[in-house]
């Protein structure tokens, strides 16, 4: 199953309705298909989505919208979902409505999901459920244009949420039918809420290669878990193993870059295998630019990435855009008056420029800090207030 677009309407703190395609937008041509992951006809979808946006302009959220739709798709009740706590701010009023349109083998399929908050009398408890849900599909052999992708207007009616299902709980959707149906699953690794927690937490022999790539002095390093307990085996060339009980005492002997970097390729590893998903908030964080560059360069090479595994991750710095060819695969994030994204490829229409010089320039507009919030900063800095209030 891969997905081909997701929106998401009546979010709180965004001020439009949010739309992320999958799917190309602009025009393919012989270079672009040894990038690109080929869906069916002329269709092709990005292995990489980037965010990009200013300090809180809202791009973790977004990601954690993302995750969301996924873990949705991925039969996940709503009240397990690691970020539901992005329908928070919901009132029992309104509702939240999901669109997820994906395919597997020769059929697509929309998903419309309708969810609300349900709070509790008596003790305050709030839930969320889903109030409506309706499933469709049609064949891709019909589909001539990008566009026509998302008509669903001659499309076949698969699955209607009526309440009635006996055995279906209110905050699970219905894609469990669908995906016991077709013996299918979508495969999601987000390492999002680990972005303030630099800690290694997939388990298991690493190997050598990629030990290597991150620091040559490594020999081994293995991790395996019992019932009771935690066992790692560390060994540098040329020196005594080191026994650890906890994932945290690894900190003393690699550096943030190699444990960060160990977790994402092996996650990259695993995306690559299944065509899953990976999300990574703040991609360069204890990465140099050159590591950075390679996970891009894995995703968009086809010998590397042969399922179509999608990398999404959000970023502060713009030097990361000139990895990519294409404008289609960045999205620009905006904090005003509410969180809303803007695709490159829709303000920007020429590849050729270096996309970097573009968004520093404020081009785009709201790209880089207000004139006026740096003047103001200046001169408190030129000033003893600092001092006198701290």
């Amino acid at each position: 199953m891969k997905i081909l677009r997701l929106t998401m309407k009546g979010l709180p703190n965004f001020r439009e309705e949010l739309c992320i395609d999958f799917v190309a937008r602009q025009r393919v041509d012989e270079k672009d298909m040894e990038q690109l992951h080929h869906a069916f006809s002329n269709i092709y979808t990005n292995p990489v989505l980037s965010f990009i946006g200013i300090n809180a302009s809202g791009k973790t959220t977004i990601l954690k919208v993302v995750s969301f739709a996924i873990e949705l798709l991925g039969n996940q009740p709503l009240n397990n979902i690691c970020f539901k706590e992005i329908l928070d701010d919901l009132s029992v009023q309104q509702t939240v409505l999901f669109t997820s349109f994906f395919y597997h083998d020769d059929t697509i399929y929309k998903l419309e999901t309708l969810i609300k908050k349900k709070v509790t009398a008596l003790d305050k408890n709030k839930r969320f459920i889903i109030e409506d849900e309706t499933l469709w599909e049609k064949k891709f052999q019909n589909v001539k244009t990008k566009k026509g992708i998302f008509d669903f207007s001659a499309s076949h009616l698969l699955i209607k949420r009526d309440g009635s299902e006996k055995f279906l709980p209110n905050d699970v959707s219905i894609m469990i039918a669908l995906n016991k149906q077709l013996d299918t699953k979508i495969f999601l690794y987000d390492m999002s809420n680990l972005t303030d927690y630099n800690i290694l937490n997939a388990l298991g022999n690493y190997p050598r290669e990629i030990l290597t790539f991150f620091d040559p002095s490594i020999e081994f390093l293995n991790c395996r878990e019992d019932e009771k307990e935690v066992d790692i085996q560390l060994k540098f060339r040329g020196k005594e193993e080191i026994r650890l009980k906890h994932p945290e005492e690894l900190n003393r002997y690699l550096s943030s870059g190699t444990i960060k970097g160990l977790g994402v390729f092996i996650r990259a590893f695993f995306a690559f295998w299944e065509g899953g998903y990976l999300i990574v908030d703040e991609l360069e964080n204890h990465f140099n630019k050159e590591i950075v560059a390679t996970l891009i360069r894995f995703f968009l090479d086809k010998r590397v990435n042969r399922n179509g595994g999608t990398l999404i991750f959000s970023t502060h710095y713009s030097e990361l855009l000139d990895h990519f060819d294409r404008n289609d695969t960045i999205y620009i994030v905006k904090n005003k008056q509410g969180i809303g994204i803007a695709n490159l490829a829709e303000l920007l229409k020429r590849n050729d420029v270096k996309k970097s010089e573009v968004y520093d320039s404020d081009f785009l507009e709201g790209t880089v800090p207000e004139y006026e919030s740096y003047i103001a900063l200046k001169k408190v800095l030129m000033t003893s207030k600092v001092r006198e209030e701290l």
